[in-house]
């Protein structure tokens, strides 16, 4: 799994950095590319030629040329490039630069939003991109080719230029709920939560970060509902989850211990027969049998 944008290099992508934290990258591929992506901050993907797919647990959405996608932070899926030469502009948000933009726009929030928590909000959204937002494209591109002392106060006004942008064109005030939602501190809740990432290979921190707490909140708030440390419940889910795996299909021992985010097959094998008094292949062969 790709984490981004901690993970992305200069050899597939060219960026500009706000605070030292990546703002914009521009990628120009010349073959497609599949991989399974995690996005470690809010982003925005202009599709400037060709398309992609994301595939998430729950749908599948198609991004073509002349559309923009955002994606919330926290949100994983396998993308791939259907094309040759697909390119994209990619905008990455932390929460410190979205709050400041909701700050300083009170008044466009304070009318027309429901209360939500920030579950009920679209993880994924597609928006048609007009004119105005085509235009403003064209105005990122000489920032990579000029180095400036002003270059990241011009950076922070086209972030703030674009998030207007796309509440321009956000119908279903959808994109301005789930602004509204990160200003207010809005919490995650922590059964949703942990049932969606569960499987994936995220540290306790990652995952109190996704649910709008400190470590140590998340911790108090995950054993007040729980009543078990997050490791403990993330172990005996993911082991219940590997005996429904072997009970009901032929997958080996090495597939689905790499499916449920275990790096090495014998951590796993011990695990699970501590769990369970018996080995995974032992339960595979026996209901095979």
């Amino acid at each position: 799994m790709i984490r981004v944008p901690s993970s992305m290099n200069n050899a597939d992508f060219e960026s500009l950095k706000i605070q030292d934290a990546v703002f914009v990258a521009y990628r120009n591929n010349e073959t497609p590319l599949r991989n399974e992506v995690f996005f470690e901050e809010h982003a925005v993907i202009f599709v400037l030629e060709g398309e992609k797919k994301f595939v998430s647990p729950s749908k599948t959405i198609y991004v073509r040329k002349g559309q923009l996608v955002f994606i919330r932070r926290g949100y994983y899926f396998m993308q791939e490039t259907l094309d040759v030469n697909y390119k994209s502009l990619v905008f990455f948000f932390n929460e410190k630069l979205l709050k400041e933009f909701v700050g300083q726009n009170f008044s466009l929030f304070q009318k027309d939003i429901n209360k939500k928590v920030l579950s009920d909000v679209s993880e994924i959204m597609v928006f048609d991109v007009i004119q105005n937002i085509q235009k403003f494209t064209e105005t990122i591109f000489p920032f990579f080719n000029r180095k400036s002392i002003y270059q990241e106060y011009f950076l922070k006004l086209k972030l703030h230029e674009l998030l207007l942008n796309i509440l321009e064109i956000d119908n279903s005030n959808h994109f301005k709920k789930m602004l509204w939602s990160l200003y207010n501190g809005e919490k995650l809740d922590l059964d949703y939560l942990m049932n969606s990432y569960y499987l994936r290979t995220l540290s306790v921190a990652e995952l109190a970060r996704l649910s709008g707490r400190s470590l140590s909140v998340f911790k108090r708030d995950f054993h007040k509902q729980f009543q078990c440390s997050p490791a403990y419940w993330i172990k005996n889910k993911r082991l219940e989850y590997a005996y429904l795996i072997l009970k009901n299909t032929t997958k080996s021992v090495n597939e689905i211990s790499l499916e449920i985010g275990y790096e090495s097959v014998s951590h796993f094998i011990k695990a699970f027969k501590e769990k369970y008094q018996t080995t995974p292949s032992l339960l595979s062969k026996n209901e095979g049998a």
